[in-house]
C-alpha cells in the first residue's frame, strides 16, 4: 500500500470511527428512553436496563455504520478537493480508479466489521435478549405474589398466601378457582414454588389438598396431594411468550431450515433464505455506499463554492440504493427462489459507482467560445 493510500485511509477510518459513534448514540439514546420506560416501570433495577441497552447495540451498530462509511467518505474527499490535494495528485499521474482504490479498501474493512455484526454479535445479542425477556417477565409475574392479603389475578380467581420465604416459598397458600359455572376448585398447601414453563408461570404446591365442589348435585369431593401443578400462564398477562425470532437464529441454522425450527419461528422457507443472504449481502452495502460518496465528488470540476452539488448527487444515489434494497426485500420475502434479489440493492450500487467512475476518466471537451 502507498503513501497515498495509506494518509487516505487513516483520513476515512478517523472519520468514519467520529461519524459511527455519533449516530450509534443518537440511534442508541432513541432506543434507550423507550426501554427505560418500559423496564423500570416494571421495577427493574439500573442494571436490567444497562443490560438489554448492551444487548441491542450490535443490532444498532448494524444499521448506522453503512450510513457512517458513506458520511466519512464524503466528508474526507469534499475535504481533500477544497485543499487541492485530490487535484495535486490528480496532475502527478493517478487516475480515477488509483484515487478510488483506498476507498475500495475502506469500504472492504466496514464489510468485514458488518459480516461480523451480521453472523455472530446480532444473531447472539438477539438470542440472549430474548431469553432475559422470557425470564423478566416471570418476575413481573412474581410481583403480582404478596403475602397478607387476598389477590385476584384474574376473575374468578382468589389467591391468598400468608408468608413468602426469603428463598422464594410461599407458605399457607389458598387459591380458589371459581371460573367453571358447574364447579368451584379450591386448593389448600402448606408450601408452593413458582417456576417457570415452557407456556408461562407454573405454581407448584405441596402437601395439599383440593375441595371440588359441583353445584348441580351439591356434592363436594376431597383430594389429598403430595404434589400438584396449577399453570398461571393464562392468569397474568406477561407479555407474548416466544421461541426464537428469525433474526436470533444462526447461519447455519437459517442454511438448514429444519421443519422444527420453521414451526418455532412461524416465518416460511423463503424468509429464511432471504434473511442468509441478506448477511451476506448487507455488508456490500458497506462498499457501495462508500464508493458512490467518493466518485460523485469526483464529477465536475473545482468551485470555489464547494461540491454542494454532487454531495446531494450522491445522497439521492444513495437513497435510491435504499429504495431498491426495501422493494427487492418485499418481493425476496413472496417466494424462496428470489433469495438472489437480497443482492440486487448492493450490486446496483456498486454498478452504479463503477459507471460514475468510468465517466469521471473520460477525457471532456472544451466549449468554444462563440465570437463576440
Amino acid at each position: 500500500m502507498s503513501r497515498f493510500d495509506r494518509y487516505l485511509l487513516s483520513q476515512l477510518l478517523a472519520l468514519f470511527g467520529f461519524f459511527s459513534l455519533i449516530l450509534v448514540l443518537v440511534y442508541w439514546i432513541n432506543r434507550a428512553v423507550g426501554l427505560f420506560d418500559q423496564l423500570i416501570g416494571d421495577g427493574q433495577s439500573a442494571l436490567v436496563f444497562l443490560e438489554f441497552s448492551l444487548l441491542t447495540l450490535p443490532n444498532v451498530i448494524r444499521l448506522v455504520l453503512p450510513i457512517s462509511a458513506f458520511a466519512a467518505t464524503v466528508y474526507v474527499t469534499n475535504r481533500l478537493t477544497a485543499d487541492s490535494e485530490l487535484v495535486v495528485m490528480q496532475a502527478t499521474g493517478f487516475s480515477a480508479s488509483r484515487l478510488a482504490r483506498p476507498v475500495l479498501w475502506f469500504g472492504l474493512i466496514v464489510a468485514a466489521m458488518l459480516l461480523v455484526l451480521m453472523h455472530v454479535l446480532v444473531p447472539a445479542s438477539r438470542a440472549m435478549l430474548a431469553s432475559r425477556s422470557a425470564e423478566i417477565s416471570e418476575n413481573i409475574t412474581a410481583r403480582f405474589l404478596n403475602d397478607g392479603q387476598f389477590m385476584h389475578p384474574a376473575t374468578g380467581i382468589t389467591l391468598y398466601i400468608r408468608e413468602i420465604s426469603p428463598n422464594g416459598e410461599l407458605l399457607d397458600l389458598f387459591l380458589a378457582d371459581d371460573r367453571a359455572v358447574a364447579s368451584r376448585v379450591t386448593y389448600t398447601a402448606a408450601r408452593a414454588v413458582l417456576v417457570r414453563g415452557d407456556t408461562g408461570p407454573k405454581l407448584i404446591m405441596f402437601d395439599g389438598m383440593t375441595q371440588t365442589l359441583t353445584r348441580a348435585e351439591n356434592r363436594l369431593a376431597l383430594t389429598r396431594f403430595a404434589d400438584v401443578t396449577y399453570d398461571l400462564g393464562g392468569l397474568i398477562d406477561t407479555g407474548e411468550a416466544t421461541g426464537r425470532t428469525v433474526e436470533a437464529l444462526s447461519t447455519a441454522e437459517l442454511f438448514a431450515a429444519d421443519p422444527a425450527v420453521l414451526d418455532e419461528t412461524g416465518a416460511t422457507a423463503a424468509v429464511f433464505r432471504y434473511e442468509v443472504h441478506n448477511r451476506f449481502a448487507t455488508p456490500l452495502l458497506a462498499v457501495a455506499s462508500s464508493l458512490i460518496g467518493f466518485v460523485c465528488l469526483l464529477v465536475g470540476a473545482f468551485s470555489r463554492f464547494g461540491l454542494w452539488r454532487q454531495i446531494l448527487a450522491a445522497v439521492g444515489l444513495l437513497i435510491l440504493v435504499q429504495l431498491i434494497n426495501t422493494a427487492s426485500a418485499g418481493v425476496a420475502l413472496q417466494a424462496a427462489g428470489l433469495w438472489w434479489m437480497a443482492y440486487l440493492a448492493p450490486l446496483s450500487g456498486i454498478g452504479i459507482a463503477v459507471g460514475v467512475l468510468w465517466y469521471t476518466q473520460q477525457p471532456r471537451r472544451l466549449r468554444r467560445e462563440m465570437p463576440a
